[in-house]
């Protein structure tokens, strides 16, 4: 049976109760982890107390501010997770930004500050906390992010996004064969699309999701609690052999030629 019972999951990029981020967290949760959540503040604290409402139910036991364009903030935060806990087991990477002038019409009109902010906040974000955690992660620890197909294939307006995740997944591919030596797993979620604020951005993101409907060999997209169901494995024993891989949950959708 999944167990993650004595485990301390660092979940990351939980904006609201539709982010498959907190599909991740209540699946950890329902399987015995115990919970550090983060959230981007703002110069208002809204972010902070919405998230801090939404997870309240998960009882976590850390909940800590994390700016991934922030080096400081960067060390500040997982100081704190060195000192509250010590050690931890999983790091669960779900942060994603590109404006969303960058998310439509031609790829070539994409700015300079646009796509190095997209790399950034998207692709090297992980690089930046997989380092910071790295002294902490336990053996048989797991680091896990969230990719999407348009970083292999073109996807109408996923633009730069695309190009952040093809990054990413390499990235995931060199972590694998650094952190194994300490026996971390590091593997990548490729999720069908799902109406999240962040997909929002993304020009023509209903249609997206009505083709996947019709097209997908389960003729429907997945569910923030199916991506949670996927990342709650690859974070367990269960999947101690799998390291380095992108795991797609799209109802099949990548497998289909037309």
């Amino acid at each position: 049976m999944l167990d993650l019972s004595g485990k301390k999951a660092l979940v990351t990029g939980i904006a609201n109760n539709r982010s498959i981020a907190w599909g991740i967290a209540q699946q950890l949760h329902a399987a015995g982890a115990e919970l550090g959540i983060t959230y981007l503040p703002d110069d208002r604290g809204r972010t902070e107390s919405k998230v801090q409402e939404l997870t309240a139910s998960l009882n976590p036991s850390l909940f800590l501010p994390l700016n991934v364009q922030d080096p400081e903030q960067i060390d500040q935060t997982f100081g704190t997770i060195a000192q509250k806990w010590g050690n931890f087991d999983i790091l669960i990477h779900c942060l994603a930004f590109a404006g969303k002038e960058e998310l439509s019409g031609d790829f070539s009109a994409t700015s300079r500050e646009g796509y190095n902010r997209a790399l950034e906040i998207s692709s090297y974000s992980l690089i930046d906390l997989a380092r910071a955690s790295k002294p902490l992660l336990n053996q048989g620890g797991s680091i896990l992010t969230l990719t999407y197909l348009g970083g292999v294939r073109v996807v109408p307006n996923y633009n730069v996004m695309g190009t952040a995740k093809a990054a990413l997944e390499m990235n995931v591919r060199y972590l694998a064969a650094e952190f194994g030596p300490q026996a971390v797993r590091v593997n990548a979620i490729s999720a069908g699309p799902i109406r999240t604020l962040a997909s929002s951005a993304v020009g023509g993101i209903l249609d997206m999701i009505h083709h996947v409907e019709e097209t997908a060999p389960l003729r429907r997209t997945v569910t923030q609690m199916e991506v949670g169901n996927t990342a709650a494995f690859l974070s367990s024993d269960l999947a101690s052999g799998i390291t380095g891989q992108v795991v797609y949950v799209d109802s099949g959708y990548s497998i289909m030629g037309m």
